[in-house]
């Protein structure tokens, strides 16, 4: 059992709770402990750091809270296995042993403090602080993700406005990618003209001379002519059906814009109505003015 100095009930009254409960750990000696499975001990430690708490609050002098976590330390040992009977007797033998070192104030706030928390829960003190405990314990580690940083206010704007942008954004990524497409689909085909070119040339029977007949010749351009018509045909079908396409994307953002949600708040001065009332006004009263001279 530790010697208390009122230095030391002092800084721990003075820390935060965690801080003080661990202080005056380290000033009774105890070494560290889980908290979650030496529940017996983290209860007695509570028990002696609201002893503290409660001399302080009674204003009792440093040296004497000090004397009352020595106390109650003494009355917890003393009690194990007792009968609430004998409770109630070691608790009265124990005041007066205490009587030369507490005034008279100070031994009824004792005696009140210990009979309105450890007698009047006296079995609850005795099963948590009198016997083992059987601890099953679970422990899980979870991972707890925290709620990303929000924008500044001033960055905010109107639900509406904003799916309204969100809308004409996708839109316009849609015209993109139909721009883009024409140009990948004008590439391919011009691959595989080049492909089929090449086929048509190879099919032509190897002679000793490069001379080729009229006739050989003139089916060889014929095809060649006719494999270049049909890329352009498909290319141009493409590109019409795109340019249908990117057209009905104008239109919609068209209407978007023209249905777009006005900013929240308005601007009076922005619209031109309001402009000429205001300037009406102030032509009227100046005209009143002169009326009145």
């Amino acid at each position: 059992m530790a010697l208390l100095t009122p230095q030391g009930v002092k800084k721990v009254f003075q820390f935060q709770k965690a801080a003080g409960r661990e202080h005056l750990r380290r000033l009774l000696n105890w070494e560290e402990f889980d908290e979650l499975r030496d529940s017996r001990r983290s209860i007695l430690l509570d028990t002696l750091y609201e002893s503290i708490i409660f001399a302080v609050g009674k204003g009792f002098p440093w040296v004497e809270v000090a004397k009352v976590v020595k106390f109650t330390e003494e009355l917890l040992e003393e009690t194990k296995g007792c009968s609430i009977t004998e409770a109630v007797t070691i608790l009265g033998n124990k005041l007066r042993d205490y009587q030369g070192q507490f005034n008279t104030t100070h031994l009824l706030a004792l005696c009140d403090y210990f009979h309105n928390t450890f007698i009047r829960h006296y079995k609850l003190y005795q099963y948590v602080l009198g016997q083992d405990q059987e601890v099953n314990l679970t422990v899980a580690h979870l991972e707890v993700c925290a709620p990303p940083q929000p924008l500044p206010l001033a960055e905010g704007m109107d639900k509406a406005l904003w799916k309204h942008e969100q809308q004409v954004a996708e839109l316009s990524l849609a015209e993109v990618q139909k721009r883009t497409s024409v140009m990948l689909v004008k590439e391919t085909l011009h691959l595989e003209a080049e492909h089929m070119l090449q086929k048509k040339f190879s099919e032509v029977p190897a002679r000793q001379s490069a001379v080729l007949k009229r006739e050989e010749l003139e089916n060889l351009i014929n095809e060649a002519i006719h494999i270049q018509i049909e890329s352009l045909k498909k290319l141009l079908q493409y590109e019409i059906q795109i340019t249908f396409d990117i057209l009905n994307l104008k239109f919609q953002k068209k209407i978007l814009n023209l249905n777009a949600p006005v900013p929240f708040p308005l601007s009076i001065t922005g619209q031109p109505g309001q402009e000429e009332s205001l300037k009406f006004n102030k032509a009227t009263k100046g005209k009143k003015a002169k009326a009145k001279r």
